[in-house]
């Protein structure tokens, strides 16, 4: 089990990572000649957002917020299964 006093040193360190993931994705969606260029950045944004809300909930030891994590995640799926099949008809 992960100690307490690591865990508190680790997750902001992981948190400015992910942070700075997200700014380079949004550069990537802004800068992106193709749609699945665009729809591939957006998809990797939208998973460092629960990664980032997951971060949170275990920094402020809170199971409360990942209440809204888990149908995040579950519409994150649906949103790429109906535009990969979008883009297959296209």
């Amino acid at each position: 089990m992960v100690e307490y006093g690591l865990l508190e040193l680790f997750l902001p360190f992981m948190a400015g990572l992910f942070t700075t993931a997200m700014i380079i994705y949004s550069a990537r969606v802004l800068t992106s000649k193709t749609l699945p260029d665009a729809v591939l950045a957006v998809d990797a944004l939208s998973v460092d957002l629960v990664v980032i809300l997951a971060i949170i909930a275990l920094y402020y030891r809170s199971p409360l917020l990942l209440i809204g994590v888990i149908p995040l995640a579950a519409w994150i799926f649906l949103l790429d299964l109906i535009i990969a099949r979008y883009l297959l008809k296209r």
